[in-house]
């Protein structure tokens, strides 16, 4: 599964915007007074003006050999989150590499180098190593009943065991993290809440669905070939 198209809401424009392309270097591709997009490798990642304090949990691949160099990369730029006095997380059973920072929003930001992808790259690290959007988290009411309207509308494989607390929907390019709201954030001390989220992905048919506040749009890959 890939992501063409993330947009999260925020009440920090200002900030964000200049987190994502100052800091982070992400080229910007649109921007408007309640609004901007930048180009994060294969995804576009928007951002519109909201209400209150949204915050979401994000992923962005970067090259599996390269999460040394991202954190190096990183430093001085963000902090990084901390678990047990480690900012590198190993994940056995994803068989990946991951580290966490916030941006000014408070939207908790993963880094994660997935060893089964063969995307290595040579080189120091910089902004055109971050490949794609690869999660969004999605605090659901009822996780199960989530996956079974969601892949019958989308038909996305689960991508690990689920459970009632957590369960991935997609691939490794592209996750849908489905959590049970109040679940508290890995890598934080916050809640999960549900906010407006619109998503929009590679698939082999046009369709689109709602769930909860979150809008999900699936392109046919030829439709877009032609656009």
């Amino acid at each position: 599964m890939e992501m063409i198209e993330v947009c999260l809401e925020t009440a920090q424009l200002a900030e964000v915007k200049d987190f994502y392309h100052g800091t982070l270097g992400l080229a910007l591709l649109e921007e408007e007074e309640n609004s901007f997009a930048v180009q994060a490798g294969a995804t576009k990642l928007c951002f519109v003006r909201g209400e209150g304090n949204p915050f979401y949990h994000f992923a962005f691949n970067i090259p599996e050999n390269k999460i040394e160099e991202a954190i190096e990369w990183l430093d001085g730029r963000v902090k990084l989150l901390e678990e047990e006095g480690d900012t590198l997380v190993f994940f056995p059973h994803w068989n990946a590499h991951s580290i966490y920072f916030l941006d000014p929003a408070g939207n908790i930001v993963e880094f994660i180098s997935r060893h089964n992808l063969a995307n290595r790259r040579e080189g120091a690290f910089t902004s055109q190593d971050i490949l794609c959007v690869s999660e969004i988290g999605m605090p659901v009411d009822d996780v199960m009943d989530t996956i079974e309207k969601m892949q019958t509308v989308l038909q996305l494989p689960v991508w690990r065991e689920p459970t009632s607390q957590f369960a991935p929907l997609g691939g490794e390019d592209g996750l849908f993290i489905l959590v049970a709201i109040g679940r508290t954030w890995f890598m934080s001390d916050r809640a999960a809440h549900a906010y407006p989220l619109k998503v929009t992905i590679k698939g082999k048919r046009n369709v689109q669905t709602f769930v909860k506040s979150y809008h999900i749009k699936v392109l046919e890959e030829s439709s877009l070939s032609l656009a």
